[in-house]
């Protein structure tokens, strides 16, 4: 009904025995200041000059009192401290098969690396159901690196190396704070800690510190040539709406205007921004302009890909990928079917022409 919780959410091992000493010093506090408060006021009021109370017999000692006062009060702090000197023990012991992640914090940002070499800043990836051990130093001024969820806090010093460690109970996303004013962007030097399964943290440290495994251009420009309906026109074979890429680098081009070249990766990355700049010989033009619409990025893998074209059997899935023509996708069309008479079928619909080119000769011949 209200999202107003007291306090963080507990998703570490140490949170729970952590929140048990933060509320028994928080229910003791209370106690004895209303008890006291209580008596403060008790007696101003009984004994405030004017009224009627016997003051004629005022006690100076009372032993059970005594004792009671101060035994009590003794077992309770011995309690209290029993407790807070197990959590400080637990809190500075790390396990000795913690895994050892080592952080730098600087003007305005926390840096993390693995051990394996992945990197990340302001963002922290740890297993869950493992015992991190974080091996910090300040590049610059005095930070503390706090995590509320997990109950750990601790200074991060320049030219000293400090250690915290936690074990995550709970997968989920989590704040990450620097608890010590650092500088006018203090407040800006916060980030998170993504706590994951082992088996997800395995295949995350594998992929290098990517949540999917890196992806080559030439693999990146399939699916971009899938995702952009570029197999809509461009399969396997030489069709009425558009040609094959398969063997298109390197091979000659003519084109209306009587000019001719050799297709090279100028010459893709023309015809997928401008498509009308030079057409084929026998086609119209009836391909969309990608101009401003792909990054020069993702320009490069469509490139690349179609490239692997070029050294794949004509209608064979390509051996990069594993994909087929008509599953794969980019961004384009290039080119169109040059010379040669259509097949006795119905024209495609002009509603379903999402790239290519419909042939000049077959709409002659309609």
């Amino acid at each position: 009904m209200f999202n107003f919780p007291l306090a963080p959410e507990r998703a570490s091992s140490i949170a729970g025995f952590h929140d048990i000493v933060f509320y028994t010093l928080v229910a003791l506090t209370l106690l004895f200041t209303l008890l006291v408060g209580f008596l403060v006021v008790f007696f101003a009021i009984r004994f405030r000059q004017g009224t009627k109370v016997n003051r004629s017999r005022p006690i100076h000692e009372n032993l059970p009192l005594e004792i009671a006062w101060s035994v009590l009060p003794l077992l309770l702090g011995l309690v209290v401290f029993f407790m807070g000197a197990k959590l400080f023990v637990d809190e500075r012991t790390p396990p000795k098969d913690a895994m050892e992640i080592y952080v730098i914090g600087k003007q305005w940002m926390w840096h993390f690396q693995h051990q394996n070499g992945v990197r990340e800043n302001n963002t922290l990836h740890v297993p869950i159901g493992k015992p991190v051990k974080l091996t910090m130093i300040s590049q610059d001024v005095i930070h503390a690196l706090y995590i509320p969820e997990f109950r750990v806090q601790y200074h991060v010093v320049p030219g000293r190396y400090t250690q915290v460690w936690f074990n995550a109970t709970k997968a989920g996303t989590y704040h990450l704070f620097c608890g010590m004013f650092c500088g006018t962007q203090h407040s800006e030097m916060g980030g998170t800690v993504i706590a994951m399964p082992q088996d997800e943290f395995a295949r995350w440290e594998q992929n290098g510190g990517n949540d999917v495994p890196p992806m080559s251009m030439e693999a990146y420009g399939a699916q971009l040539f899938h995702k952009m309906a570029c197999d809509n026109c461009h399969v396997g074979h030489d069709t009425e709406r558009a040609p094959s890429l398969y063997g298109l680098i390197g091979k000659a081009r003519r084109f209306q205007n009587g000019s001719g070249a050799i297709a090279d990766p100028a010459y893709v990355r023309l015809a997928i921004l401008q498509p009308e700049a030079k057409l084929l010989t026998g086609y119209i033009n009836t391909m969309p302009t990608y101009q401003g619409q792909i990054s020069e990025e993702d320009l490069l893998s469509l490139v690349a890909y179609i490239k692997t074209l070029s050294n794949s059997r004509e209608g064979a899935a390509t051996p990069q990928t594993g994909i087929s023509p008509t599953n794969t996708a980019a961004s384009g069309s290039v080119g169109a079917l040059a010379n040669q008479t259509p097949p006795k079928s119905a024209p495609p619909k002009p509603g379903n022409l999402a790239v290519g080119a419909l042939s000049a000769q077959y709409k002659g011949n309609k």
